[in-house]
């Protein structure tokens, strides 16, 4: 494995890092206020190839995962909220049609989808179905031309923006429990849609929204996918965006260590700086070296899944590890703060919160816990 971050992926960052600087930091205190992200910063994003395809030779290519992961972390570091909304179009809605869609869907969807001209976001989660993907309650009843769906999905990051969502529905009731499921591409201003965003206190500004459906019509050429395979189809993809969600959450992580230490340097109590106690130093010390380790684990993720190895172990150990430092860190910077940080406008504010919503992300960290036996024992030959 080579450590070696490639130049032209560093240059990319840096570019991304003055994107940034211009079009997300003097409007982040904006977008907070209104709980929204502009449609055009998408298509900004787009114009400079920061939503994860570049043009090779006319063609679009997907970018590697650790391109993607780098600038999501960097991401992370400034507001963890716009980066899942970020990742929702890079990482679930255009992944999943990557992944499953047929060539016509491809074509359809992925060009303006790059651009940021058309926005595409996953529903699964309901009222009763979460970590159990599979007990959806979401019906698909097959008819002339096409399906008719029916059902309720809960919690739908980007809900409310996009265009398009990847739903997954109970389309053979008598089949065996992983074989009920299709995903559909649905249309979110189709009729029988209501889209209704829901009062949430983190990953502010991303939406977070209900989408009730009730006959809404999918033509037969909106199956994402095979019939039936909807399970293992929603899944695949969770488990690919866990490398993307676990940099935004290394990131969460980051921003708000060093908003910690910036301010440690700073502030005196009792005749010296806060730094300089050596309770605080020592945790500082702890945090860095965890950081470091934690990043580590991302890259070599990032190494199996660009290099074609089976990185499913990896993207559910370093979701787990990013998860708890990122809890950890934000609870500690905003002790360091002191009575400042509830308040909502303060820049450390936020980091604790979305380190709280990063856990829930592409499965819970018991979730995490049980992939990583899984994949622990399948190695230990059993």
């Amino acid at each position: 494995m080579d450590f070696h971050i490639p130049t032209e992926y560093i240059d990319d960052l840096d570019r991304f890092k003055s994107f940034l600087s211009k079009r997300l930091t003097p409007n982040i205190s904006s977008w907070y206020s209104e709980g929204k992200i502009p449609r055009h910063f998408f298509g900004e994003l787009g114009e400079e190839r920061f939503l994860g395809f570049d043009n090779d030779n006319g063609s679009l290519k997907e970018q590697p995962v650790l391109k993607q992961s780098l600038l999501m972390e960097q991401l992370g570091t400034i507001s963890p909220g716009v980066g899942v909304a970020v990742l929702v179009q890079i990482s679930l809605g255009t992944k999943g049609v990557l992944l499953f869609g047929n060539e016509e869907q491809k074509g359809r969807l992925i060009p303006p989808a790059s651009r940021g001209e058309v926005l595409l976001c996953v529903g699964n989660t309901e009222p009763s179905a979460g970590s159990d993907v599979a007990s959806l309650g979401a019906t698909a009843a097959k008819v002339d031309g096409g399906w008719v769906l029916d059902g309720t999905k809960s919690y739908v990051t980007n809900g409310y923006i996009s265009d398009y969502a990847l739903i997954t529905a109970v389309s053979d009731a008598d089949a065996p429990r992983n074989n009920r499921i299709s995903m559909f591409l649905v249309d979110l201003s189709a009729e029988g849609i209501t889209r209704t965003p829901l009062n949430k206190k983190v990953w502010i500004p991303s939406d977070l929204t209900r989408i009730q459906l009730r006959k809404v019509f999918v033509p037969d050429r909106d199956l994402i996918g095979e019939k039936g395979r909807g399970f293992q189809q929603v899944l695949e993809i969770f488990t690919n965006s866990r490398i993307t969600i676990s940099a935004l959450t290394l990131g969460t992580a980051a921003g708000a260590f060093q908003n910690g230490l910036d301010h440690a340097k700073k502030r005196s109590i009792f005749g010296q700086k806060v730094i300089d106690f050596q309770a605080k130093s020592f945790e500082a010390a702890d945090f860095y070296a965890r950081l470091e380790a934690a990043r580590l684990a991302l890259l070599k993720t990032c190494w199996e899944k660009d290099s074609g190895g089976d990185f499913r172990l990896g993207a559910s150990i370093v979701k787990y590890l990013t998860v708890d430092l990122a809890r950890e860190i934000g609870i500690w910077a905003a002790d360091l703060f002191g009575a400042a940080s509830v308040v909502f406008d303060h820049p450390v504010h936020k980091f604790p919160m979305d380190a709280w919503a990063a856990s829930l992300g592409e499965g819970t960290q018991d979730v995490q816990k049980l992939i990583i036996f899984r994949e622990m024992m399948k190695r230990d030959g059993h």
